[in-house]
């Protein structure tokens, strides 16, 4: 077997869990192979790689598999974390963990309804709204202090939550403009505006298979 010349990552430009690895890559400059992969097509090396079928993937160079975002996220901040965003001033790693651990089920879920009401019975969209609106004040009132959730900069969990809370404020922008949370709609426009974002959100070509990808994440990039 040929190994490849970079780690290779199995993505998907829109999904939230793409971005937040493609995040912590970008800003570790950790270098890797861009697989832009089609989810109602996912190609038979996405699924030898990882039989789950969902991205992000990231195979190393020795095999390895890493098939959570969250854990490419540490590895990849591991290798390299400039701006210290596994090191908050407020907070520790493990606080930050359990506020991950909380977006990704609660608000998640949350989110999956409030964007394909279609999907499910009008009590549990009703609820959805309800639940992601507490959530996000919630954010809005732990941003308050510092302008980021865990001290007076970037961590690890603004660019694990960012991808999500930008999701739900497209759904209805007009909405999300008229909420009662400077404090959170600020924090993610400033992501939005930033050269990581900038980065992350480059759009590349649909990979085929037998092809080698393009690179992605050469360069350290800033946080916001």
């Amino acid at each position: 077997m040929t190994v490849p010349a970079l780690p290779v990552l199995y993505s998907f430009r829109r999904c939230p869990y793409a971005m937040r690895a493609r995040l912590a890559l970008a800003h570790a400059g950790l270098a890797c192979e861009l697989r832009e992969i089609n989810l109602r097509n996912k190609p038979q090396a996405l699924l030898e790689a990882s039989p789950k079928g969902t991205v992000p993937v990231l195979v190393l160079q020795d095999g390895r598999v890493i098939e959570q975002s969250l854990e490419i996220m540490l590895h990849a901040l591991q290798s390299k974390d400039p701006d210290g965003w596994l090191a908050p001033t407020q907070g520790t790693l493990d606080d930050m963990l359990a506020l991950i651990g909380r977006n990704d089920s609660f608000f998640k879920q949350a989110l999956d309804r409030c964007k394909y009401p279609e999907r499910y019975t009008a009590e549990a969209v009703n609820q959805a709204q309800t639940d992601a609106l507490t959530w996000l004040a919630d954010l809005d009132a732990q941003l308050a202090e510092s302008g980021y959730l865990f001290g007076m900069n970037p961590s690890l969990a603004d660019m694990a939550l960012r991808p999500f809370v930008r999701q739900f404020a497209r759904i209805d922008e007009a909405q999300w403009a008229e909420q009662p949370w400077p404090h959170l709609q600020d924090w993610l426009q400033r992501w939005i505006d930033s050269a990581l974002f900038a980065e992350i959100m480059e759009t590349y070509p649909g990979w085929i298979p037998g092809t080698t990808g393009p690179a992605f994440s050469t360069d350290s990039v800033e946080s916001d």
